[in-house]
């Protein structure tokens, strides 16, 4: 939404203000409903402390998934893609995605198709639900394709939660066992130092340990701070660099257990996505173009590129694949006979069937056992700082007795 600067008179005189609208004639027609004449009106620009701040994208998918199936169910009921549109801009609970609907309903009535309105928001409406919609728009089935959107969508969404599920827990039981660590460090073994040094002779190795730590802690906490917000940033600053989120894909691929889920998630991902826009009749080379940039894995993203390359040049589309060890053999077979029989999407729906479920069981068996060792893992880091106070307090009383 913009603000807008106005002067203007009504009945009662010369009148000024500010007008929140989505372009400046609905400001001017806000206005004429309230009965003021406008006679200068001025956007007003955006500042830091009057943007709108948003990390990634602005609409939570599920609510992208409920305005799918919303807008689908609208048009088969008979109702214009204008008016259904306006309906939904009023109905969702998401502020980004009424923002966008509001805008797209403005172009819609100035004359411009869906796609091209929405391609103006490419925050909130991705390349392949335009290219979808603009082959939906073209074969005159844009419920089925919005349809089809709606449960591309609702798949990668369970997909995902499984992936954050699975990796919920033990990041959860990492930052508790830092924040003990850090407490016991800095507050509980401090109050046994004196004691130790009144007792004199040496103490166990495993309790110098432990107190040279919390000195550490307490005289040098600020430098811990900045690595660890060094550290954040630097992920966000990688993740943003293609050159660098290569390599980053590529490491978190090769990570023992997590690598292979998170492999089987882009491979389902990838081919869901490929699947859906096949069967809107999206052109295979503009598929793939929409794929490389949506899969979210550079690894991947740059084996299909050399792919496209490979169909321009008349190969198939697997040649890249075969010779890539990202790619497994079950996803070359299947997409070697799709491409033999002419039923490429039906072939990808089925191996993205099959990577959601191995995803979802793969987490499921993940979680079971790492609940387990984490557990484990932080009794025996609290029990070791325990343990290392507790050798010479039972010193110290055989001394005394």
């Amino acid at each position: 939404m913009a603000r807008y600067k106005y002067e203007g008179r009504d009945r009662k005189g010369k009148k000024t203000g500010i007008v929140t609208a989505q372009s400046k004639r609905e400001a001017m027609l806000q206005l004429k409903e309230k009965g003021i004449r406008v006679m200068e009106m001025n956007e007003i620009p955006e500042t830091l402390l009057t943007k709108e701040l948003t990390l990634g994208s602005p609409v939570k998918l599920q609510d992208f998934v409920i305005y799918l199936r919303q807008f689908a169910t609208l048009l088969k009921a008979g109702i214009s893609v204008v008016e259904s549109t306006s309906i939904l801009a009023q109905q969702t609970e998401s502020k980004g995605l009424r923002k966008a609907l509001l805008a797209v309903e403005q172009d819609l009535r100035d004359g411009n198709p869906l796609s091209q309105a929405a391609s103006k928001h490419r925050k909130v409406f991705s390349s392949m639900f335009v290219n979808m919609i603009r082959a939906g728009e073209a074969s005159g089935s844009m419920d089925e394709t919005l349809e089809r959107l709606a449960v591309h969508y609702e798949r990668q969404h369970f997909t995902k939660q499984k992936i954050v599920s699975a990796l919920t827990y033990p990041i959860a039981i990492a930052i508790i066992a830092i924040v003990v660590v850090i407490f016991l460090l800095v507050s509980i073994v401090p109050t046994f130092v004196d004691m130790f040094k009144d007792f004199g002779g040496e103490l166990p190795a495993i309790t110098q340990f432990v107190l040279n730590a919390s000195e550490f802690m307490q005289v040098y906490w600020w430098l811990i701070v900045l690595l660890m917000i060094a550290f954040v940033v630097g992920i966000l600053v990688v993740r943003n660099n293609k050159a660098s989120k290569y390599y980053l894909d590529y490491f978190l691929l090769r990570i023992p257990v997590f690598g292979k889920i998170l492999q089987k998630a882009a491979l389902a991902r990838m081919t869901r996505t490929l699947s859906s826009l096949f069967s809107s009749s999206v052109p295979i080379l503009q598929a793939i173009a929409i794929v490389e940039s949506v899969i979210e894995n550079e690894v991947m993203s740059k084996v299909l590129i050399k792919s496209r390359s490979a169909l321009e040049q008349g190969q198939s589309l697997t040649t890249p694949m075969k010779a890539h060890w990202v790619f497994p053999p079950l996803v070359t077979q299947m997409i070697a006979i799709g491409e033999e029989t002419g039923s490429l999407d039906a072939m990808l729906s089925k191996v993205a069937d099959f990577y959601e479920r191995e995803v979802e069981s793969a987490t499921d068996r993940l979680k079971s056992l790492i609940e387990p060792i984490m557990i484990v893992l932080l009794a025996g880091i609290v029990g070791t700082i325990v343990t290392s106070i507790m050798v010479p307090m039972f010193e110290i009383f055989n001394h005394v007795q």
